[in-house]
């Protein structure tokens, strides 16, 4: 095959063009369909031109424009397991939803594979924000999102700067900036800090000898002895139960590459500036519930805009619970938030 040169010099070329990338038609989520909704298999460009692949659900009867969410995470996940099962649910309750791979993964575009960036998260949210807001089913003035895990932290860093998002839900939320940087619980001193970016720079020099990217490695088959348990819940859940061979936390994870917008930004900066609602849910016995109490904290401390801010611990639940637990997820409690700040009844 001949190799074409583009002359970026030259180019003057800045239309939005979408790649043409393979979508699984077969339904291949490891939770089952509803058929009470309606599914379909949908793509769309984001600003660094790259094609992301998701679900779109609707209900099966509806009138009018609907009010519509755009779901993503967990951190590592493909939208066949946990976005997919909130999109699913909350498009049963009335609601048109996308659950979308984010760039590098799962069924979306964008090279080399298995990256990961802060700018690129929020830009996927913008991106589907852009996809559902030129649909004709939607009203565009009844956008929300929805982040699960560490896309929980990259949903309030987008609420903190799309104006066209209206109502944010966080479930079991991640900050992967904050824990990428300083450890579970903030252990993480300057040194330690520092050896972490030596080993990252070191690695970048071997990738870029041997002309490959080296991966982080995903969750381990076992659990060894002594691990904590919520190595052990996310062992069961990614290896187990919601297993998926598109899955990076399924799989051999994220590059080494990846580790450096992580290491080296701190989001949620502006998240005390977040007009729009938001809801954060998280599980009491969590070993991240940590992460939703101080961003809540540090979102109404000094904001001014609190009124329509909430922050609820679940009793007894557990990180991985708010993955797939539908005993636990308090769906009830999504739909009355969601239908209260798109209007959507």
């Amino acid at each position: 095959m001949e190799n074409k040169k583009i002359n970026y010099g030259e180019m003057t070329d800045i239309q939005i063009k979408k790649e043409e990338i393979v979508l699984t038609q077969e339904w291949d989520k490891v939770f089952p369909k509803n058929e009470n909704v309606n599914h379909e298999k949908v793509a769309f460009v984001n600003h660094f031109g790259i094609t992301l692949a998701a679900d779109k659900y609707t209900p099966k009867n509806y009138e009018g424009k609907l009010a519509a969410i755009a779901v993503c995470g967990p951190y590592s996940a493909v939208k066949e397991q946990v976005s997919g099962r909130y999109a699913q649910e909350m498009a049963a309750r009335g609601f048109l939803t996308i659950a979308f791979d984010p760039s590098y993964y799962g069924e979306s575009g964008g090279l080399p594979r298995y990256m990961n960036s802060i700018d690129h998260c929020v830009e996927d949210y913008q991106a589907a924000i852009d996809y559902l807001s030129n649909l004709e089913e939607v009203d565009s003035e009844k956008i929300g999102i929805i982040g699960i895990c560490g896309w929980g932290g990259y949903a309030l860093q987008t609420a903190s700067l799309d104006t066209r998002v209206k109502a944010t839900l966080t479930s079991t939320m991640y900050d992967m900036s904050r824990v990428t940087s300083y450890g579970y619980n903030d252990v993480n001193d300057e040194d330690t800090r520092y050896s972490a970016r030596i080993d990252y720079n070191r690695q970048r020099t071997l990738d870029y000898k041997n002309k490959k990217y080296t991966l982080l490695g995903g969750n381990p088959e076992e659990a060894p002895d002594g691990a904590p348990q919520f190595l052990i819940d996310y062992i069961d859940f990614y290896k187990k139960r919601g297993y998926h061979k598109r899955s990076l936390g399924s799989n051999n994870g994220f590059t080494y590459s990846s580790l450096s917008s992580l290491m080296n930004t701190h989001m949620l900066t502006y998240t005390n500036e977040i007009r729009s609602a938001v809801l954060m849910i998280h599980g009491e016995k969590a070993h991240s519930c940590y992460f939703s109490k101080d961003a809540y904290k540090k979102m109404t401390e000094n904001g001014k805009y609190n009124d329509n801010k909430e922050l609820m611990i679940i009793p007894n639940a557990v990180h991985c619970d708010l993955y797939d637990n539908l005993d636990v997820i308090p769906f009830d409690k999504i739909e009355s938030f969601f239908n209260k700040y798109l209007n959507n009844k």
